[in-house]
């Protein structure tokens, strides 16, 4: 059973965290001054992020227990509570959210030249509910943030993204708008048959399997289209490739979480036969994600189509380890869910760097950047070998804990996820030759530049979580083991005759 236990800290301290960048917007609102737009958000997601690292730091790694509980009746005649808590499941990515909060105001330090201090509050806002839905433990006000993302995702795409960003925002609020629509509606069903919002009441309590299959199915639409699994995947591209740099940071470092984040939140735990019952079709939309975002990927001339269609296939390993039904896997599936945030927001981070010289993101108009720009073609060449899983990486580690997953479940599905892999590594090494080596045949690359003081600090923080997890994963491991190992025990409950798929 998943109990809330007591503050260790004295302090709100997951209030601090998700609501002092929404602090930072209101004071924004006061500001007429570009220059300091920039600092005030700077400073207050610099605040934030501090304020995150001791929820990590004084984390009992032995417990599965919901921990820096905050519990106050919000309205009592509906049951609806603001109810705020972390496990071993969510706390690593209020701490990724954090700290890609100030990373995505360096990277926006000069590429937002217009309406300054509305794309820093649109910013501050968007960090504020990112943090809280990891953080909600009331359905209610899990959905308020979860729709919260979409207004300031909307207006950071449509408008300051590129030529074709009305289209692609659009598109972008359209899909998720309609998967929270389904989840809207399981959600009320669920209230209709407890009467309470309680996340962990509804974490401890059984369901019928038939209501567990449309429930399971009202959800995983909603996480699908968030993630985005194949055949929900088609708005992901246009929005990576329309957002600012800031904007393709967020998407691929935190928002693209929060659907992997719910099947861990709420399919497996409440939803545990029916989880193992869809076990097989989630599975094999998983390796078809793998497999066809590769490809997709290896036809791309447009390097950040590139990167957004490979997220694709990054995120159907993710999907693979969860659906193993195994502690490898889903071990692998988290702590893979935290690489991908890292480096996948590096890779944009890079993106976004030499854009701004350049103002091409056209394959064929790179080459040699390792003659010209050595610092930047450094940190790119640590982002693509993580990104490749290289040993000694922080990718590494989750793939491989995510395929010795998939091995236990089932040896054809494994084999073919290396197949993805391979693929992988295909339009990797092809996208890294047609950058950085050879010779420098563009007017534009001869020109020499190379990262700013500011765009290191936030390349060298990103570099640290590479080689730290890759180098010992241990204390990752460790925060997540309790609350994994409990969450396979609930699902054990379920019928896992659906599973023999060996």
């Amino acid at each position: 059973m998943i109990e809330a236990v007591s503050n260790t800290l004295g302090i709100p301290i997951l209030s601090i965290v998700t609501f002092l960048p929404l602090a930072g917007a209101i004071l924004l609102l006061f500001v007429n001054n570009d220059r300091a737009a920039r600092w005030i958000a700077l400073i207050f997601t610099l605040a934030d992020f501090a304020a995150s690292i001791p929820v990590v730091m004084y984390f009992n790694t032995h417990t599965h227990n919901m921990q820096f509980v905050e519990h106050y009746k919000w309205i009592p005649s509906w049951n609806i509570s603001y109810y705020m808590g972390v496990d071993g499941i969510s706390v690593l990515f209020v701490f990724l959210s954090a700290l890609l909060g100030w990373i995505c105001v360096l990277a926006s330090w000069k590429a937002i030249d217009k309406k300054v201090k509305e794309f820093m509050i649109s910013l501050l806002v968007m960090q504020t509910a990112m943090i809280g839905v990891f953080c909600a433990l009331d359905f209610f006000l899990f959905y308020i943030f979860w729709e919260a993302m979409l207004i300031p995702m909307y207006l950071i795409i449509g408008i300051w993204g590129g030529s074709n960003r009305i289209y692609a925002a659009v598109k972008f609020f359209l899909y998720t708008l309609a998967g929270s629509i389904f989840m809207l509606v399981a959600i009320l069903v669920l209230y209709f048959k407890t009467g309470t919002f309680d996340i962990v009441y509804h974490l401890n309590h059984h369901y019928p399997f038939s209501l567990q299959l449309w429930l399971f199915l009202a959800f995983f639409i909603a996480f699908a289209i968030k993630i985005p699994m194949f055949p929900f995947h088609t708005w992901l591209p246009d929005a990576h490739v329309e957002a600012p740099t800031a904007g393709s940071i967020i998407l691929a470092g935190v928002l693209l979480k929060m659907g992997t984040y719910g099947m861990l939140r709420f399919l497996l735990p409440i939803f545990p036969d029916a989880s193992a019952y869809f076990s097989v079709p989630v599975i094999v939309l998983s390796v078809v994600a793998i497999i066809y975002g590769g490809l997709l990927a290896l036809a791309q001339k447009d390097i950040k189509k590139l990167i957004a269609y490979s997220s694709i296939s990054h995120m159907g390993f993710v999907t693979l380890g969860l659906f193993a039904f195994n502690s490898y896997g889903i071990e692998g599936g988290i702590l893979q869910m935290l690489n991908h945030g890292i480096t996948t927001g590096a890779l944009f981070l890079c993106i976004g760097v030499i854009y701004e010289r350049t103002h091409t993101r056209e394959l064929a108009a790179y080459g040699g950047l390792a003659k010209v720009v050595p610092v930047y073609t450094t940190f790119f060449t640590i982002f693509v070998l993580s990104s490749l899983a290289i040993p000694g990486t922080n990718s590494f580690i989750g793939e491989f804990l995510i395929i010795a997953g998939a091995f236990g479940y089932s040896k054809l599905f494994a084999a073919l996820s290396i197949v993805g892999a391979l693929i992988g590594a295909v339009y990797l090494l092809s996208m890294y030759r047609q950058v950085a080596l050879g010779k420098v045949i563009h007017d534009h690359i001869e020109h020499a530049w190379d990262v700013e003081g500011r765009e290191v600090i936030a390349m060298v923080a990103l570099v640290v979580f590479v080689f730290w997890i890759g180098l010992s994963s241990t204390p990752f491991l460790e925060i997540m083991h309790k609350s994994v190992n409990h969450l396979l025990a609930q699902a054990n409950m379920s019928n896992f005759h659906y599973l023999a798929v060996k």
